[in-house]
């Protein structure tokens, strides 16, 4: 079977230099982009059954702009005014300055890392006894708290946010000969949108460990794995299937 089509399961690439597009043009090939999976908002109904009253801490720990979003969207919402005295702690410089969107930037104690939580945490040790919050999603990396478990701090876990299955009614021709799925969730997506789905000859690309684990548990076929010493990232992946692909086919 020659490789015509291919479903990204994230969004499409914001500028025109992407390998998806030079993996495109080179094989002559059709990719899509379509996310299968989106973030929606813990309710403030639902957040005060985690019994967390905000106002207690001293510290907050952020991981992604998304985080930031929903946390001070909850404070709003539950009418909370976090103390010009609480320290922030961002896993990098950018994620650190989009907290300009809500708060007076220059006037607050903010603290960040290069682009790793694990960069953060000789700064979290400075201020051990400070109360952390961790605003996190249902779905994150376990590092997180094993990582803040090991330095002993007296920290929180706050979920503002869930990932969940995006609406995918609207794919009529669900026809592609190569599936490419970045989570566990995605995979979830698929099973929820499609449940009649038939792999069959459909070529199934994950990138990670636990997203190859979740395909396997879904007695799925995994046929395309990054990332590999031979391919770190997920177009090079794909570029090594399709010229493999090629051979056979000749």
């Amino acid at each position: 079977m020659k490789i015509k089509s291919i479903l990204v399961s994230q969004p499409a690439p914001t500028t025109e230099k992407s390998p998806y597009f030079d993996l495109a043009e080179k094989y002559n090939l059709k990719i899509d982009f379509r996310q299968f999976i989106q973030i929606e908002g813990v309710t403030a109904k639902e957040f005060r059954q985690e019994r967390i009253n905000i106002s207690e801490y001293t510290a907050i720990i952020f991981t992604s702009r998304t985080a930031i979003d929903h946390f001070f969207r909850l404070c709003t919402e539950m009418k909370v005014q976090v103390a010009d005295t609480t320290r922030y702690f961002c896993i990098s410089e950018s994620i650190a300055f989009y907290l300009q969107k809500y708060i007076v930037y220059r006037k607050r104690k903010i603290f960040y890392g290069e682009s790793k939580f694990e960069e953060l945490i000789d700064l979290i040790k400075k201020y051990s006894d400070e109360k952390f919050l961790v605003p996190l999603s249902d779905i994150h990396k376990e590092e997180i708290p094993v990582l803040l478990d090991k330095i002993k701090i007296n920290y929180t876990k706050a979920i503002m946010y869930k990932t969940v299955s995006a609406d995918l009614s609207d794919i009529v021709d669900f026809n592609y000969d190569i599936l490419v799925f970045f989570s566990p969730s995605g995979i979830k997506s698929l099973k929820q949108n499609f449940p009649k789905f038939q792999q069959n000859e459909v070529a199934i690309a994950a990138f990670g460990p636990t997203t190859a684990k979740a395909v396997i548990e879904e007695s799925l076929r995994l046929d395309i794995q990054a990332p590999t010493p031979s391919a770190t990232s997920m177009p090079a992946a794909l570029e090594q299937f399709i010229k493999n692909n090629l051979k056979n086919c000749k």
